[in-house]
């Protein structure tokens, strides 16, 4: 990583911004071209420090990049990827940070013509529970498993270079073809959210909704903790990622509905056997 000093960070965010602080720190980076929109959010970066140069457009911002990356929303990446395939320098390794990896890789290879052996579909597992603006810091990513997700077309060496940068900032790399990866993070991350997100919008369906609220203790809390992210963002990752979100859903919905057939016929016996498997399978779980 030794010739990679440049970084074009597309998305001023707390992704970004701690993926080039960390990268800064490691010295594996000696200069952060960001460009964001709106653009006041690469200015406040360029105010703090966090980067060296605000770019107008992200054409410009990726000129001399030895490193990019794309820490914006899912659905704005494709225009992004369009916007600077004319402009990226042969070398350059492109990496994203999206929480879905099968469209994104599509929108590379039609974007990025011959660059697309060196875009890494990245997808660190980190981030923040609260919606609202957080300042980026170097750690976010330490301890934390990153996803990578080549294809047959990869560039080895460009794959090799991204599990290198990741590793010397403190994450843990884990290859995944992108179908998984989808098919995982449904199962683990995207359906938790909906599920928060739905069981809120009930609550705040009941005419009693602030009285329910007020009694809420920490059960509610570790439950509904989740429900307190950025909505703007899951907008764009639960459409995106709907065929292996949707399946996983319905299931969710046949134990919903086998719960309460042992309910409405007070079998407590039944009802214990599930919830017990529940129970020990989440015990065990790390």
């Amino acid at each position: 990583m030794a010739d990679s000093k440049t970084l074009a960070l597309l998305g001023c965010g707390l992704m970004g911004g701690s993926f080039a602080l960390a990268a800064r720190q490691a010295g594996l980076i000696d200069q952060v071209t960001g460009y964001s929109v709106p653009q006041q959010h690469a200015e406040h970066f360029y105010e703090q420090g966090l980067i060296h140069k605000v770019a107008t457009n992200a054409a410009d911002a990726v000129r001399d990049a030895d490193v990019v990356l794309l820490a914006a929303p899912v659905a704005a990446i494709p225009g992004l990827l369009s916007d600077i395939a004319t402009a990226l320098p042969a070398h350059a390794l492109i990496m994203d940070v999206g929480s879905t990896k099968r469209s994104i890789q599509s929108a590379a290879q039609q974007a990025l013509g011959d660059h697309y052996p060196r875009f890494v579909p990245t997808h660190p597992i980190a981030g923040k529970e609260k919606a609202g603006s957080s300042e980026p810091f170097a750690t976010l990513y330490q301890n934390r498993t990153v996803v990578l997700c080549p294809d047959e077309l990869t560039d080895a060496q460009a794959l090799q270079q991204a599990q290198q940068l990741w590793q010397a900032i403190g994450a843990h790399p884990r290859l995944m073809g992108a179908a998984a990866h989808d098919r995982g993070l449904a199962a683990v991350s995207h359906l938790p959210h909906l599920i928060a997100f739905a069981y809120m919008d009930a609550l705040l369906n009941q005419p009693d909704c602030d009285e329910l609220l007020a009694l809420g203790g920490p059960g509610f809390r570790d439950f509904s903790r989740i429900a307190g992210c950025e909505a703007s963002i899951w907008r764009d990752i639960l459409p995106d990622n709907r065929d292996q979100l949707i399946p996983l859903l319905n299931a969710v919905r046949q134990s919903l509905d086998q719960l309460e057939k042992v309910i409405n016929q007070d079998d407590t016996n039944h009802l214990e056997a599930i919830l017990s498997r529940a129970s020990q399978a989440r015990i065990q779980w790390k």
